[in-house]
C-alpha cells in the first residue's frame, strides 16, 4: 500500500484534472448552443433554395441538362468529404466518423481520395496511408458561409473536370445531445428526384405540384448560379451539424470525466484514512512496546 503522503498527491492530482474538465464542459456547453443556432439559421435559405431548384427541375416538357446533375456511366472516381474536429477529448467522435468513413469506402472498387475538414481526421487518414488533396484544419468556432465556400468549390471544380464521377459528405449529424450519428450523403451529383441529400432530407416533405413558371433571368442561367450554391450550402450544414455534434459529444465526455475522477478521489481519500490510520496505529505500537520496555527496564 502507497503511503499516506504519495496517495495525497494523487487526490491532489485527481482533483485538478477534474477542474480541467468541469471548465472544459461548461465551454462545450456554451459552444454546442450557438452551433445549434447557427445550424437552425441555415434552414430558412436552404428551404427555399431547395424550393426553386426542385421546381425548376421538375417543369413541363423540360429536360434538366446542368453538368451537376449529370450521373456518370462509369464511376471510376469517387471523392469524399470528411469532417472530423480539430481538438480531442470529444469521447468517440473522431474514431466514429474515421471507421464510417472506412467502412463505406474500403471496398469500392474505385479511385477514393479524401478532402478532409479537421486536424484529427487528417491525422487518421494519414496513419492508414489514404490519399488526402485537401486538408481544412484550423476552421474559426463559429465558421460563416465563407469560410466553408472554398470546400464545396472544389469539390464542385473536381466533378466539373471529370477527376471525380461522384463526391460524398461524411459528416457526424447533431441528434440530440446524447446522440449523433455518422452519415454518409451524396452531394454530386445533385440528385432533385430523391430525398437523399443533406437538404433535401430536411424538406422533402415540403414539395408540391405547383403550375409553370416563367423565370427571369431564364433556367440555365438560374441553375448556373443557385446549383453549385446550393451544393456549397450542402457542405456548411454539414459542417454546422458537425460541429454541434462535436462539442456535445465533448461536453458528455467531459461530464464523465468529471464524475469518474470524483469517484476516483473518493476512492484514493478512503485509500489515504487507511494508510494514515495504520501510519497512526504503527506511531502508537511503537510508543506502547518503548513504554512496556522502559517499564520492564525499571
Amino acid at each position: 500500500m502507497a503511503n499516506a503522503r504519495e496517495v495525497k498527491q494523487r487526490i491532489r492530482s485527481v482533483k485538478n484534472i477534474a477542474q480541467v474538465t468541469r471548465a472544459l464542459q461548461a465551454v462545450s456547453a456554451s459552444r454546442v448552443r450557438k452551433a445549434m443556432d447557427a445550424m437552425y439559421h441555415t434552414r430558412p435559405y436552404a428551404h427555399k433554395a431547395w424550393q426553386v431548384l426542385t421546381h425548376i427541375a421538375e417543369q413541363p416538357d423540360r429536360e434538366l441538362l446542368h453538368p451537376l446533375l449529370t450521373t456518370r456511366d462509369e464511376i471510376r472516381n469517387v471523392l469524399v468529404v470528411m469532417i472530423s474536429s480539430d481538438r480531442g477529448l470529444a469521447g468517440p467522435y473522431n474514431t466514429n466518423i474515421l471507421r464510417a468513413t472506412l467502412r463505406a469506402f474500403d471496398e469500392t472498387p474505385a479511385k477514393v481520395r479524401y478532402i478532409s475538414v479537421g486536424r484529427k481526421g487528417t491525422e487518421l487518414l494519414y496513419r492508414r496511408g489514404k490519399e488526402i488533396m485537401a486538408d481544412f484544419s484550423g476552421l474559426p468556432a463559429e465558421p460563416t458561409f465563407a469560410d466553408i465556400s472554398p470546400i464545396g468549390r472544389i469539390a464542385v471544380e473536381e466533378f466539373l473536370s471529370g477527376n471525380a464521377d461522384e463526391v460524398y459528405l461524411m459528416y457526424t449529424d447533431f441528434v440530440n445531445m446524447v446522440r449523433q450519428d455518422p452519415v454518409k450523403k451524396k452531394l454530386l451529383p445533385l440528385e432533385t428526384e430523391s430525398a437523399e441529400g443533406l437538404v433535401q432530407a430536411e424538406f422533402a416533405n415540403s414539395r408540391r405540384v405547383s403550375a409553370a413558371y416563367l423565370y427571369e433571368p431564364g433556367e440555365e442561367e438560374i441553375l448556373d448560379e443557385i446549383i453549385p450554391n446550393f451544393t456549397r450550402l450542402q457542405v456548411f450544414q454539414a459542417v454546422l451539424e458537425s460541429f454541434a455534434s462535436e462539442h456535445a459529444a465533448r461536453m458528455v465526455a467531459m461530464q464523465n470525466a468529471t464524475d469518474n475522477a470524483g469517484e476516483l478521489a473518493g476512492l484514493l481519500q478512503l485509500e489515504y484514512n487507511k494508510a494514515r490510520q495504520l501510519s497512526i496505529t504503527s506511531d502508537i505500537l511503537d510508543i506502547v512496546g518503548g513504554a512496556e520496555a522502559l517499564a520492564k527496564s525499571k
